[in-house]
């Protein structure tokens, strides 16, 4: 009998080249060396861990960027109140994959007159992170693209003050019209309105299907390695605004769309049906995993020759990078040959305002032991080890708090709960947007089956479903 083949086990995580996958910045060392940061250092949250910040404070999140980015990359970089502050980390890691997909010969390389590696960052906004992590990391050149004055300015400041950089970079007006395309709208987005204004619900209105992305902006005989884009997620300003806990700024041009990143990363599959040999690569990233499948969906109605996807771990925030591209394989792929994946996982949206990643781990971890499972949950990585007992019974019904998530959910057969006896799992849940929560099951035994294992994990997206996503009857 053939050997099952190796599955991975662990969910994903931060990129292995990432430089803090191994060490995590030093909060305390960063303060002792930059007096500016120490004044928003806090004590350690329990006896022997690490100083942190408040992540509700937009000068303390924008302060720490700015200083990894200095004593990690050599880089002089700032940003003015409003804009979007991004976390080094997290953008790390989707330069490190497009390094990845670049390396691969899943797809050629094109023809690119200079021997370096050329992207093109849409929406590079005000902070610029994109391309000075990877002109600063791998020498890579870079166009950056954005429509708003304020954007475009402090782009092109962050590039003036790294003058190492400097000639890797370029800035590109994307409502000034190219020779690719015609732009109807060439006014630079933003100048009718004051400086950091984010909550003007009327920005998109009569011209939002005009704002170039790609078409218009690429001139005639540009050719790139890839276009990478952190688009905008949210359909509405009241969807953006609703994590009180963290503050990484943002305009409404960087926050929000109509349709959201759904329907902006359609505009970009769109022009790249009109691109497919100026670009190796076409990637985005995607914050929901059901817009994920909606658009991998929409790449292969397309005809485009490849499509990979991978997702981005970074502290309890899950997100997925979208790869696709046009031009002939380099070899051909056998489905069957792919490794199947010891996991399995599920989203929890529309979540009321007070319901995060928090209350659905403990209704997670009540679940289990309403079953007569084994649980011990570790909170600082929102996850719940279960072992089910060998005297597990049936899971029974009562009138404590968990009653709700147990009774009506309870396992039928004596049978099906005794194949899953003595079978370790793990359950992560991942904070995603405000209101949506993702849940991820994986097997920590290598060697079983897991058929019987998904069921159960069936019953446990029923449950949650009913407990948290049912209507609300109060007035």
């Amino acid at each position: 009998m053939l050997s099952k083949k190796r599955r991975r086990v662990d969910p994903p995580t931060i990129h292995p080249r990432n430089r803090y996958s191994e060490n995590p910045p030093d909060f305390a060392l960063l303060g002792s060396l930059y007096p500016s940061f120490q004044s928003f250092l806090l004590p350690p949250r329990r006896p022997g861990g690490r100083a942190t910040i408040d992540w509700s404070d937009f000068n303390a999140t924008r302060e720490l960027t700015r200083v990894l980015l200095l004593h990690d990359h050599g880089v002089h970089w700032w940003i003015p109140d409003g804009q979007l502050c991004p976390t080094v980390p997290n953008r790390s890691n989707y330069i490190h994959w497009l390094q990845d997909l670049l390396s691969s010969d899943v797809v050629p390389p094109i023809q690119i007159s200079e021997e370096k590696v050329r992207g093109f960052d849409i929406g590079t906004g005000a902070n610029c992170i994109y391309p000075l992590l990877g002109a600063s990391l791998l020498g890579w050149s870079f166009v950056g693209s954005d429509v708003t004055k304020i954007a475009l300015e402090w782009a092109r400041k962050n590039v003036q003050s790294n003058p190492h950089l400097s000639e890797l970079i370029e800035i590109r007006n994307a409502c000034v019209p190219s020779s690719s395309g015609k732009i109807e709208n060439d006014v630079v987005r933003g100048e009718e309105a004051p400086e950091g204004s984010t909550h003007n619900p009327n920005m998109w209105s009569g011209c939002c299907s005009e704002l170039p992305v790609l078409v218009g902006v690429i001139k005639d005989g540009e050719k790139f390695d890839f276009c990478m884009c952190n688009p905008p997620f949210f359909e509405s300003v009241e969807e953006a605004g609703l994590n009180p806990k963290t503050s990484c700024g943002g305009t409404f041009e960087e926050m929000v769309f109509p349709g959201g990143e759904q329907a902006f990363i359609t505009r970009i599959i769109d022009d790249s049906l009109q691109l497919k040999h100026s670009f190796r690569w076409f990637t985005s990233m995607v914050g929901r995993k059901a817009n994920l499948k909606f658009l991998v969906s929409k790449l292969h109605e397309v005809g485009v020759s490849v499509v990979k996807t991978t997702e981005f771990v970074q502290g309890h925030t899950a997100r997925w990078g979208l790869a696709w591209s046009f031009l002939t394989p380099a070899k051909k792929f056998i489905a069957s040959q792919t490794p199947k994946r010891s996991h399995n996982s599920f989203m929890l949206e529309g979540l009321q305002r007070q319901v995060g990643a928090f209350q659905v781990l403990k209704s997670v971890e009540s679940f289990f032991l309403a079953a007569g499972a084994s649980c011990k949950s570790d909170l600082s990585s929102f996850c719940v080890n279960v072992t089910l007992s060998e005297h597990a019974g049936e899971l029974q019904k009562n009138d404590s708090d968990t009653s709700e998530i147990t009774s009506s959910h309870a396992i039928e057969s004596n049978n099906f709960q005794h194949a899953l006896k003595g079978l370790p799992f793990r359950i992560s849940v991942f904070q995603q947007v405000p209101g949506t929560v993702l849940v991820r099951a994986s097997s920590l035994d290598k060697e079983s089956s897991s058929g019987s294992f998904f069921v159960f994990f069936q019953q446990l997206e029923d449950a949650l479903k009913a407990q948290f996503l049912k209507p609300n009857t109060k007035n």
